[in-house]
């Protein structure tokens, strides 16, 4: 069981990932927006964020610079459906200021799953 921290303005999206985070034993927090979701993290460190790129207040690129830089071990990954220059690339900038796996919308909640699992070395091989 980790504790996870889902960062999206979408509240479907919010509470989709939630529900099957929490079906798989996960403790889940969410934020709005990365002003938020750092507020909750500093409450609460998670053992990995979820966070959209594209949101008010603070977006999601600044959200894993502030993460990685101040706690180095927390495993982030990156989701949006897209842009000005295309997510795709805004996804690979994700990965270059820090995140450890990003997902390009719309996604498989259960791909989503299994990742987070991978990333915290929850399943078995």
């Amino acid at each position: 069981m980790a504790r996870i921290l889902v960062i999206d303005d979408d509240d479907a999206i919010r509470l989709s990932l939630k529900l099957a985070l929490e079906d798989a034993d996960h403790l889940v927090d969410e934020a709005a927006d990365g002003e938020e979701g750092m507020n909750r993290f500093r409450m609460r460190p998670a053992d990995l964020v979820i966070t959209d790129i594209f949101m008010p207040e603070k977006e999601g690129l600044e959200t894993i610079d502030e993460i990685k830089r101040n706690y180095p071990k927390t495993k982030i990954i990156a989701i949006s459906g897209g842009g000005s220059i295309g997510p795709e690339d805004y996804l690979e900038i994700a990965k270059r200021v820090g995140a450890d796996c990003s997902l390009f919308k719309p996604f498989d909640v259960q791909h989503l799953v299994a990742t987070v699992g991978d990333l915290l070395g929850l399943r078995k091989k």
